[in-house]
C-alpha cells in the first residue's frame, strides 16, 4: 500500500527540486494536494527525501501516484490511473502564465536555446514527454551510397491508416467535442478521457508567427531530439502557401537553434492531422539536410538565391540566400507553380476541380548566417493499381510502412509500427527454421502474414543460413532497402533520364535554369 502522506511530501520535494515550485507556494500546493489525495492532514514525520533530488524521470512518483489512486478507488482502471496521474503532476507544474513569463524571461537574456532547454525540461520531468518509453525505441542508420537513412521502430504511438486520415480532414468539426483536436489550444491543463489523451501536464509558450497567434510544445512522443509541435492557436486547417513559407522563416528567426517543417495540407503525402493548422521543429539534422545537391541553378530574377535540385530520394529542391523576402518570394512562386503543375508523361495528373499537388517545405538558419529552404514536392493522385497513392509507399511494401510519408520521413528519419519489433524476431526464426509459417497456406490470422512475400524473398535467398545474428542482418537488410524504395515511390520526378528532364522542365517554368 502506498502511503498517501509520505506520497504528498514526496511530490512536493520532487517539484521544488524539479518543477520550481516557488517557497510561497508549498503550503497551498500542498493542501491543494491533501483535498486531491483525499486527505485531512499531512504526514507528521517524514523520513529523509534526498533521494528526490537525484531523479532524472519521474517514473517512480508516477507510478505511486497511479498505485494509490487505485488503491483508493480514485481510480477504476489502470487509464483512469493514468489520466489522474497526468493531472496530478500538472498540478505540480508552474501554471502556463509563468512559464511563458520565464520562458520569454530566458530568452531574451540568455539565448533561445537556454529558453528551450527550460521548457523540455518541464516536459520530461512532470511526465508529458515519457522519456523511459521513448528511450525504448529501436534505432538504427542505414548507409546507402550517398546518404544515410535514419530509421527507427516507435513502440510509444499506435500506426495509423491513411483512410482515417482522410476522413479526419474532411470531418466538419463537431460542435460538442472539446478539445476539438489534439492540437487546440484547449488541450493544456485538459484531464483527458478514454478518447481523448491526457493533457493536464502539458505547457505550451505563445508565438508571433505573421503577425498571427501560435503557440509552442514539445511532443510526447519525440521521434527526434526537442522534437516540438507549432500549432496555430486557431482551429484551422492545414494551408501550404507563401503564407506558409513566411511563417516558418519568422520562427527560425526567433529559434535559430531549431529547423521547423511544415506537412502538406492533403492526405496521403501529408501528416496524421490536416484538420489544424501546425508545424514540426527541432534540434536535429536530419539526413536530407545532409544531402548533397545534384544540380546548381539560378534564376535571373532572384540572383540572391542559390538553387539546387538535391541528390535525394524524392523531389526536392533547395533555396539558400542572407535574405529572407526574395528566399520567400521565390519559395512560394515554386509553391504556386507547383499546385497548378500537370505532366501526364511522367504521371503527374492534376487539376483545378481536384488538386493533387502540394509541398512539404523545411526552413533551417544555417551557421554562415544563410536561410536555407527545402522544398519537396508531393503529389497524391490515386489510381486502380495504387489506390493508397502512385506516388505513396506502393502495396508490396505495406507490411513495413502503410502510413503516410509526411514530413520527417520525407526527410529520411523513418518511424515504423512497433509492431515490427516482435514481428522481426518471428522472421528470424521461420528463415532459422525455428518457427512454422506456411507459406501456401497461412492466412490474416497468422501476424507474419503481412510479411508473406518478404519471408518467401529472404527464404530464397537466404533459406540455408541457421545463424540467427546472420538472419537478422538479412532481415534488417530487408527493411532498410524497402524504406529506400519507399522513398523513391514518393519521388514525383523519378531519378532517371526521363524524370530528370521532366523536373527540369518544371523548374523552366519559373525561369529556373
Amino acid at each position: 500500500m502506498v502511503n498517501g502522506k509520505i506520497l504528498v511530501e514526496k511530490l512536493i520535494t520532487y517539484a521544488k527540486a524539479f518543477l520550481f515550485l516557488n517557497d510561497n507556494d508549498e503550503i497551498y500546493v500542498r493542501n491543494t494536494i491533501l483535498t486531491i489525495l483525499r486527505l485531512n492532514s499531512p504526514a507528521e514525520e517524514v523520513p529523509n527525501l534526498k533521494y528526490i533530488a537525484e531523479m532524472t524521470v519521474p517514473d517512480v512518483l508516477f507510478n505511486e501516484i497511479k498505485d494509490y489512486a487505485k488503491e483508493t478507488n480514485i481510480a477504476e482502471d489502470d487509464l483512469q490511473a493514468e489520466l489522474f496521474a497526468s493531472f496530478l503532476m500538472g498540478i505540480l507544474t508552474q501554471k502556463p502564465a509563468e512559464i511563458n513569463q520565464t520562458f520569454t524571461f530566458l530568452k531574451e537574456n540568455m539565448g533561445s536555446q537556454s529558453a528551450c532547454d527550460y521548457l523540455y525540461k518541464i516536459s520530461v520531468m512532470n511526465n508529458y514527454i515519457q522519456k523511459t518509453a521513448i528511450s525504448k525505441n529501436i534505432g538504427w542508420e542505414y548507409a546507402d551510397k550517398d546518404n544515410v537513412l535514419q530509421i527507427t521502430i516507435n513502440l510509444s504511438k499506435p500506426e495509423k491508416d491513411n483512410k482515417d486520415i482522410m476522413k479526419l480532414a474532411k470531418e466538419k468539426p463537431s460542435s460538442g467535442k472539446y478539445p476539438k483536436c489534439p492540437l487546440c489550444p484547449e488541450n493544456e491543463g485538459y484531464f483527458g478521457s478514454y478518447t481523448h489523451p491526457p493533457r493536464a501536464n502539458l505547457r505550451t509558450i505563445s508565438l508571433m508567427l505573421g503577425g498571427e497567434k501560435w503557440q509552442l510544445q514539445y511532443s510526447p512522443y519525440a521521434y527526434f531530439n526537442e522534437h516540438c509541435i507549432i500549432f496555430n492557436s486557431k482551429h484551422v486547417p492545414m494551408e501550404m502557401s507563401k503564407r506558409t513559407i513566411f511563417n516558418l522563416l519568422d520562427f527560425v528567426e526567433m529559434f535559430p537553434n531549431y529547423f521547423i517543417g511544415s506537412n502538406s495540407d492533403l492526405p496521403i503525402v501529408g501528416g496524421s492531422i490536416l484538420n489544424h493548422e501546425h508545424y514540426q521543429g527541432g534540434k536535429h539534422e536530419m539526413p536530407m539536410h545532409k544531402s548533397k545537391p545534384l544540380a546548381m541553378l539560378s534564376n535571373a530574377d532572384f540572383p540572391d538565391v542559390e538553387i539546387a535540385i538535391l541528390n535525394w530520394y524524392n523531389s526536392a529542391i533547395r533555396l539558400t540566400s542572407y535574405n529572407r523576402n526574395t528566399l520567400c518570394e521565390l519559395g512560394g512562386n515554386i509553391i504556386e507553380a507547383w499546385k497548378a503543375y500537370s505532366d501526364e508523361s511522367v504521371g503527374i495528373v492534376n487539376s483545378k476541380k481536384e488538386r493533387h499537388n502540394t509541398c512539404t517545405p523545411i526552413v533551417r538558419y544555417l551557421p554562415d548566417g544563410k536561410f536555407c529552404l527545402e522544398i519537396i514536392l508531393r503529389n497524391n493522385v490515386t489510381t486502380e493499381e495504387f489506390p493508397g497513392g502512385v506516388f505513396h509507399a506502393h502495396p508490396e511494401y505495406h507490411n513495413i510502412k502503410k502510413e503516410g510519408i509526411g514530413l520527417i520521413e520525407a526527410m529520411g528519419l523513418y518511424i515504423l509500427p512497433g509492431r515490427l519489433k516482435n514481428q522481426i524476431e518471428e522472421i528470424v526464426k521461420v528463415i532459422c527454421k525455428e518457427r512454422p509459417f506456411d507459406l501456401e497456406n497461412a492466412d490474416e490470422s497468422d501476424n507474419l502474414f503481412v510479411h508473406k512475400d518478404m519471408i518467401k524473398t529472404l527464404i530464397k535467398e537466404h533459406g540455408d543460413e541457421t545463424d540467427p545474428v546472420k538472419v537478422r542482418e538479412y532481415v534488417i537488410d530487408y527493411v532498410n532497402k524497402t524504406c529506400v524504395s519507399i522513398l523513391e515511390n514518393t519521388a514525383v520526378f523519378k531519378k532517371d533520364e526521363v524524370g530528370n528532364l521532366a523536373f527540369r522542365r518544371f523548374l523552366n517554368t519559373l525561369g529556373i535554369k
